[in-house]
């Protein structure tokens, strides 16, 4: 139960469900209520397609190109960190993705779909938490089935964004993206060590 709660968590930080609101309210801004629905499930359906992708072949992926997981688990930590720093210190992630609407981007795909939701941080933890030589299947199970719990909760939030966002607000889902970047930053620096770990008990 533990392990499943940390992949939630882990999922929760670098998805990111409330700061997804203010992308999507953009997004939809012109949009009747049905349309703002299907949006919302299309964008939902297509990251969960993407995640569950690198979930089940990411790891492969890396094998058949001679690249130890260990050593993406560091990279990824240190992006994943960096990524931390910018949520926490420079624009949150409402207020970065909301340049990308201004910038004419209007899909369900794009920006809502990715990077929104499967951000490339979601996709580094789809494939780190499912390490074959680390996890076996059931943890594995147990960490796609946290990570569609939180894509549950993202199509939730979309589904009722206009009322959450006027309760919240800009300030509010702000504030909860730069917590969840502080989350973020330690999973990212526990990751980076055990990969450092991992590579030199090989």
């Amino acid at each position: 139960m533990n392990d499943w709660i940390s992949s939630f968590v882990f999922f929760f930080a670098v998805i990111d469900p409330v700061g997804t609101l203010p992308v999507f309210i953009a997004v939809t801004s012109r949009h009747a209520e049905w349309q703002k629905r299907k949006i919302a499930w299309l964008a939902v359906l297509v990251a969960a397609g993407i995640l569950l992708f690198f979930l089940l072949v990411g790891q492969f992926l890396l094998e058949a190109i001679g690249v130890p997981l260990s050593a993406f688990q560091v990279a990824g930590g240190v992006v994943l960190f960096l990524f931390a720093l910018t949520m926490i210190f420079g624009d949150s992630k409402p207020e970065q993705e909301m340049e990308i609407v201004r910038e004419g981007h209007e899909t369900a795909i794009f920006p809502l779909a990715v990077p929104s939701i499967a951000s490339p941080g979601a996709m580094l933890a789809a494939v780190v938490l499912t390490d074959n030589h680390r996890f076996d299947m059931m943890h594995q199970l147990n960490t796609a089935t946290a990570m569609l719990a939180v894509l549950g909760i993202v199509i939730a939030l979309l589904l009722t964004a206009n009322w959450i966002y006027r309760f919240i607000g800009d300030a509010g889902a702000s504030i909860v993206s730069r917590v969840m970047g502080l989350i973020l930053a330690s999973v990212a620096t526990t990751n980076v060590l055990l990969g450092i770990q991992q590579f030199f008990s090989i």
